[in-house]
């Protein structure tokens, strides 16, 4: 599985699969022990992972989300310290410690906790993300 076909839902908690395109939309597979379905409408804020970046204080603006889960897995594995009920300031020195240029004005704590579970998320039903080479990294070896 790639990081292009998972997706939040806006609304919905959790991340999903996409399986396919459906008449009124795209039909989503939830990435959890139930695997419930659902078709998500034009009505519905799907966000694809793979376009997905954090802001930074850098020259470039922002850091793929792929680069920091990446980084978060070789520097912490799984065992993160932290969960979504940390406080907000241990989850701003976890932040720190993966990505030290992040933005902390833009990026808010309940980004911060998302990213946190969603990180869980993937770890559990589709660790191959941290080890494959993206497409975009093949492009430019």
């Amino acid at each position: 599985m790639e990081l292009s076909e998972i997706a939040s839902v806006s609304g919905k908690g959790g991340l999903y699969k996409v399986l396919a395109p459906a008449k009124s939309g795209v039909i989503l597979e939830s990435l959890d022990e139930a695997k419930s379905r659902l078709v998500a409408s034009a009505s519905n804020r799907i966000s694809l992972l793979h376009e997905i970046s954090i802001y930074t204080t850098t020259k470039e603006g922002t850091a793929p989300l792929l680069s920091v889960l990446k980084k978060i897995n070789k520097d912490f594995g799984n065992d993160l310290g932290i969960d979504v009920n940390s406080d907000a300031s241990e989850l701003k020195a976890f932040m720190k410690s993966v990505l030290p240029d992040y933005d902390e004005s833009r990026v808010y704590v309940s980004d911060l906790k998302k990213l946190v579970k969603w990180y869980s998320v993937i770890s559990q039903h589709a660790p191959e993300i941290f080890t494959a080479e993206s497409k975009e990294e093949e492009t430019k070896s």
